[in-house]
């Protein structure tokens, strides 16, 4: 057991994994959630839940381990609720992808005595709410944290720990860092799937139906991306905007090169150019965070009549 009690303020997707995580793995002797929402809290205790309490100052009272799984923006507020009734030696961290926005939120919220260590788990779906989660979610993905200067060695080896033990695999950076890395790999990447599927909406000259009927698997797999949290997405946005507006910057710069390359029939370049990100796709494999299965490892639906 890694800590008597963890307090999991917000209850959807990541919450709820890691609350099954930490049962499968025997992580947590009690496991207290807090949500705006009854039929959340309900679920919860239904599912992966021992105790849920109506106010978030409730649940973190006791808890040596605090995880702050609400949207960016709804960070401040809650730290302001939970600063005066945090334990002396809790460790306090959270699941937001933008880490300067967090830290800036959170910390000032927090008295002396307790350690405050910003996190980023590099999982999800597309899907929300309690009963979205799943134990295996973490398997084999990158947890991030970005530790304060002068953090207490021992809280950050024992929440390292807690994350290894529900599979996934830790690496520490600072808040500046994150913020620009998961800007690359994540929130502008987010962006182009809103922005494509945007663009297939207002085609008033292809019907709703055949953009849905005839999708190929690169516009199912933006769709898959853009049906994310509007709530968590749109604060990701307007907190990590900086490092987004940066490398929406230097896209647009690709994007107009790659269009006068086809303008121009530059065929050379053009190959040169699909060799070179094909190899990306090719390290993101050898890594292990994806499989090269055919269509990306989509079940095969049975055949019919057969």
């Amino acid at each position: 057991m890694t800590y008597q009690r963890v307090a999991l303020i917000g209850l959807g997707l990541i919450a709820s994994s890691m609350a099954h995580a930490m049962r499968a793995g025997g992580l947590a002797g009690e496991i207290v959630g807090f949500a705006k929402s009854a039929e959340t809290r309900a679920v919860a205790l239904d599912l992966f839940c021992d105790r849920v309490t109506e106010s978030a100052a409730e649940a973190v009272q006791g808890a040596d381990l605090v995880v702050l799984c609400v949207p960016v923006g709804a960070m401040g507020v809650i730290a302001a609720e939970i600063g005066p009734h945090l334990k002396q030696g809790a460790v306090i961290t959270d699941v937001g992808s933008v880490k300067q926005a967090v830290v800036d939120a959170v910390a000032p919220h927090l008295g002396p005595g307790v350690h405050f260590i910003p996190g980023h788990p590099m999982a999800g779906t597309e899907y929300s709410g309690p009963r979205s989660g799943f134990a295996a979610l973490f398997q084999n993905r990158w947890w991030l944290l970005t530790p304060p200067e002068g953090c207490d060695a021992e809280a950050l080896a024992r929440l390292r720990l807690m994350i290894e033990a529900m599979g996934a695999k830790v690496d520490t950076m600072d808040v500046a860092h994150h913020d620009l890395v998961v800007a690359v790999v994540s929130h502008v990447p987010h962006a182009i799937a809103y922005t494509m599927v945007g663009v297939a909406d207002h085609m008033r000259r292809v019907s709703q139906s055949e953009v849905i009927k005839y999708s190929a698997a690169g516009f199912r797999d933006f769709t898959r991306i853009a049906a994310s949290d509007p709530v968590m997405w749109r604060d990701v946005f307007l907190t990590n905007k900086d490092a987004v507006l940066d490398i929406l910057g230097r896209f647009s710069e690709e994007l107009f090169t790659l269009q006068r390359a086809i303008r121009m029939g530059d065929g050379e370049y053009l190959h040169a150019y699909f060799t070179r990100t094909r190899e990306i796709r090719r390290g993101i494999i050898e890594a292990g965070q994806d499989t090269a299965a055919p269509d990306f490892g989509r079940a095969v639906p049975p055949a019919k009549g057969g």
